[in-house]
């Protein structure tokens, strides 16, 4: 039975066949219900239905809907029919799909629910009195979410067209993220942003109090916050002003027990009353739990925002990195007070270029002083943080991720390390409670623990948190992947000096620089020479690029595997755990071609599974049990910046087609997840069986929403835009046909016979991958 139409008696409603199909929410549904003279629906014009016309269908036989008439693909179509609409009362619908499909309520339809898929719709152009049948889980869902998002825009009654039901799945999720998705991310702080940004999921100090800490040397944006404070008392911010040196360990571990928020970059604009105020520059998180500004995140994300022509919105991003570096001495892990001793993998240089590139060319010098601040402002970052001790390494010369930072980190849920200190806690009699307020206030020394967390601070200062890769000895590891983006910090720069800035470049703040060539002795003698000593030119960042990549080489290279492996700079060995962050040599381009072609033709078959590229192999992840966890940036699974530095950096050497073949995978593990359930768009997936139900220790961001999907997930939504600028034409129908990759490349897409990742695996069946999944996490 179809959901019944009601409407207020009088009402004439209208079908605005101007109105374009594929609008946003805003376009399609905003502005109220308006009525044209196309087709009434009044009591005086339904002459029959003095009281309000209900259709109503007969039912079929004890409600067996399944025992109605299939269409057929040769049933008879009248072409010269125009295109269907469907008169819907927006609530009674609501009401109606999700008591009859949502048959596990979570307010999504997904192919793992049990209702009939199927629903009757009256027709627009019949009253109401005509009903067409929706159709399958995807047609389903796209009506719950065009019913929530007409909800949003207080409609109570619309006019559908059912081209918005069975749009292109392709086309759709990029029009939502460039549209609706990017929209919901955006933040901004300031008065105005500061009550959705102070929230944080991640703060388990039991305090809500919503509070903001300013940098010091920043007075008028501190007198700014107390104004705000003032004049919104029902927030009950709290104000404070950082010290002169924010990231010192001791001072850090005292903020645990109050964590807030980090002020970022604001532009001075006019108040409207004469005078000056300040305005938040606006940026986007990642999602989800994660509602502040973060590092790598924002490289992705700006790449997605470049694609849909937000160039601005990435230029932002990139003022508030300059703005960390300046105040807080580096680019955070995230804008919160609990990450001020530690940063994440490396970004800045590229990102700026690739905006730079993008800019508005009317305007050149002002393009220039911009990139000119970004380079400055990197170039600090490097010599402070990437070249300086304790990452670097004197005696190989790799850098590392090695944070400051004293005691537990406490963005973690409460229980993640209770078995790490369990031990501790029973050697003194304790609780682990007890013992944790103990051990962080420095009353109980263990020094083994704190190695612990020197390295569990370095998983995730690496981006990586958390991998059997890294396990207890990330802090010791040059990493291939932070190897290759310095390498590329400074071939940018140097490119940069040479190409935009004359080949001479001033440093306007003073700070040391590093000793170069890096040794044990140089870096041992406390003397440093001062930024503004002299300027800086290009034949010297050429230097250490080809310094760092004879390094990489030496240390990281493995000639008998054909790939890059991790140096532990402790024991003085390569650590043979195989991870795809190998191919991020591609994308710096510190390959070598006979490098490059051993790589892609001999150990890229271990990483391409069903799904794309997952992090690393089966074989270096080790055996799963119960006392040894998935972790979720090993095996099975397969995260967004694998994918695009893997796909950029194979275009770059030449390998197209096999970047064009892990895109379309890639893609279409996104599109049927999109098509399969109710428009999800997650943070991570398990590339193997194509889900995003993972069971990994952090489970999955960006899946619980409810009717509509609302935000995605920052690098996941980048992903798609970037993964789309690969695909053919070809490639683009076959995605939003949802043809799998063994059908569209054939059974022996990698050239490589016997591979088990690839040439084994069944053809994939969406439902059966779901409820295997599903049986996984139960």
């Amino acid at each position: 039975m179809p959901p019944t139409f009601s409407h207020p008696p009088g009402a004439t409603f209208v079908d605005d066949a101007a109105r374009p199909i594929h609008a946003d929410a805003e376009a399609y549904y905003g502005g109220g219900e308006t009525y044209t003279r196309s087709r009434t629906y009044s009591h005086a014009s339904a002459f029959g239905h003095l009281h309000g016309y209900n259709p109503k269908r007969t039912p079929a036989f004890q409600d067996d809907w399944h025992l109605r008439p299939r269409r057929l693909s040769h049933d008879e179509k009248n072409v010269a029919a125009p295109p269907r609409r469907f008169l819907i009362d927006v609530e009674e619908t609501i009401r109606v799909v999700l008591e009859q499909e949502d048959t596990d309520g979570d307010f999504q339809i997904s192919v793992t629910d049990a209702g009939p898929k199927m629903m009757a719709l009256g027709t627009a152009t019949s009253n109401g009195f005509k009903t067409f049948d929706i159709r399958g889980t995807y047609m389903l869902s796209n009506l719950l979410q065009e019913l929530a998002l007409a909800r949003d825009h207080n409609r109570k009654r619309i006019v559908l067209d059912e081209a918005r039901l069975t749009e292109n799945p392709v086309d759709r999720l990029s029009r939502m993220i460039k549209h609706s998705f990017w929209h919901s991310l955006t933040r901004r702080i300031d008065g105005d942003g500061l009550e959705i940004i102070t929230a944080d999921p991640k703060n388990r100090t039991g305090r809500v109090t919503p509070r903001i800490y300013v940098p010091y040397g920043e007075p008028a944006m501190a007198d700014y916050y107390r104004r705000v404070a003032k004049e919104k008392p029902h927030m009950n911010l709290d104000v404070q002003v950082l010290p002169p040196k924010p990231d010192d360990p001791e001072f850090v571990k005292s903020l645990n027990s109050k964590p807030g928020l980090l002020a970022l970059a604001m532009n001075e604009v006019d108040d409207g009353a004469g005078g000056k105020t300040l305005k938040g520059i606006p940026f986007i998180v990642p999602g989800a739990r994660f509602n502040e500004l973060y590092n790598w995140d924002s490289y992705f994300i700006a790449l997605g925002l470049l694609v849909d022509g937000q160039v601005q919105m990435a230029k932002g991003m990139v003022e508030h990195f300059i703005f960390e570096i300046k105040h807080y001495g580096k680019i955070l892990n995230g804008s919160r007070s609990y990450y001020l001793c530690r940063t994440q993998p490396p970004f800045l240089t590229d990102m700026a270029l690739q905006i730079y590139n993008q800019l508005d060319r009317s305007d050149v010098d002002a393009n220039r002083d911009w990139l000119k601040r970004a380079i400055q402002a990197a170039i600090k970052e490097y010599h402070t943080i990437w070249v300086a001790e304790p990452r670097m390494d004197p005696k190989t010369g790799l850098s590392r991720y090695r944070p400051d930072g004293l005691g537990i980190p406490p963005e973690t849920e409460a229980t993640h390390f209770t078995h790490i200190l369990e031990p501790y806690a029973a050697k003194h009699g304790l609780s682990v409670l007890e013992f944790s307020e103990k051990y962080n206030d420095g009353v109980l020394k263990e020094p083994k623990l704190d190695e612990y967390f020197l390295h569990d601070r370095a998983v995730r200062e690496s981006g990586h948190d958390t991998t059997y890769r890294f396990e207890k000895r990330c802090a010791n590891l040059g990493t291939i992947d932070l190897q290759c983006l310095l390498y590329k910090y400074e071939v940018d720069i140097g490119t940069a000096i040479r190409e935009v800035f004359d080949d001479e470049l001033d440093l306007e703040e003073d700070f040391p620089l590093a000793p170069f060539p890096p040794s044990v002795e140089s870096y041992a003698n406390p003397y440093r020479e001062s930024s503004k000593s002299r300027k800086q030119r290009s034949d010297e960042w050429f230097e250490r690029a080809e310094f760092r990549r004879e390094m990489i080489d030496k240390y990281l290279w493995n000639e008998s595997k054909s790939l890059y492996f991790d140096y532990d700079t402790v024991a003085e060995k390569q650590i043979l755990y195989e991870s795809v962050t190998s191919f991020w040599a591609l994308w710096a381009g510190c390959a070598s071609e006979d490098q490059c072609w051993k790589m892609v033709s001999r150990s890229m078959k271990k990483f391409e599974v069903l799904g794309g590229l997952v992090s690393g192999t089966e074989e270096s992840r080790g055996k799963i049990s119960l006392d040894r966890p998935n972790r979720q940036w090993d095996y099975p699974y397969a995260w967004p910046p694998h994918q695009i530095m893997t796909w950029v950096g194979l275009e770059r050497y030449g390998y197209l087609d096999e970047a064009q073949r892990l895109a379309y995978r890639f893609l279409y593990m996104m599109t049927t997840a999109f098509v399969d359930f109710n428009g999800v768009v997650p943070e991570k997936f398990d590339a193997v069986k194509l889900s995003h139900l993972v069971d990994a220790e952090y489970g999955n961001q960006g899946i619980d929403f409810k009717m509509v999907p609302r935000e995605g997930f920052g690098w996941m939504n980048s992903a798609y835009q970037v993964g789309l600028t690969f695909m053919s034409s070809h490639m683009r129908r076959a995605l939003a046909a949802c043809t799998s990759p063994e059908v569209f490349f054939g059974a022996n897409v990698s050239g490589v016979t016997g591979d088990a990742n690839i040439n084994n695996l069944p053809l994939s069946d969406p439902l059966g991958l779901a409820m295997e999944a599903l049986d996984l996490t139960a």
